[in-house]
């Protein structure tokens, strides 16, 4: 039916049916690719989104270090030898340096001050362990230093 057109039922006078009301019977159904394309877009949004909070936690960090050697120590100690690579060489950073055990427990940590100077530092630090320990790795760094660790 199209707009404006009659509608006659036996015994009764013709109707006329509103086009604006019931639509007309013609017409076809509209094309959903638009929703594709739209849930497309949005994927793709939601996607980038989630790649550059990734990229800004996951990145390369401003401070790092690098375990380069061990050796024990007499006492339950070990000396550990860290590269240190940072992105501001003008800022002091922390360090945290860890030993374990033989069971593969941390047994022993320290935080060394990295103090402010060339972007590569090389650095020696004592760590005091519970037990014997077997292995020494690098927690992490950061330019955030404990009031206890900054010089006066």
């Amino acid at each position: 039916m199209q707009t404006g057109e009659t509608v006659t039922t036996e015994g009764d006078a013709p109707r006329v049916r509103p086009a604006d009301r019931y639509g007309t019977a013609g017409r076809a159904r509209p094309s959903k690719r638009w929703r594709r394309w739209l849930y497309l877009v949005v994927a793709l949004v939601v996607s980038g989104a989630i790649t550059w909070i990734y990229y800004l936690n996951l990145g390369q960090a401003p401070i790092e270090a690098e375990r380069i050697g061990f050796e024990a120590r007499p006492g339950d100690a070990m000396q550990v030898t860290l590269n240190v690579t940072r992105d501001d060489d003008s800022k002091p950073g922390v360090c945290i340096v860890r030993v374990r055990d033989k069971s593969g427990a941390e047994s022993g940590r320290r935080e060394v001050l990295v103090p402010a100077g060339a972007a590569h530092s090389r650095l020696n630090t004592v760590v005091k362990s519970i037990g014997t320990p077997v292995t020494a790795d690098v927690f992490g760094c950061s330019y955030a230093i404990p009031r206890y660790l900054s010089t006066p």
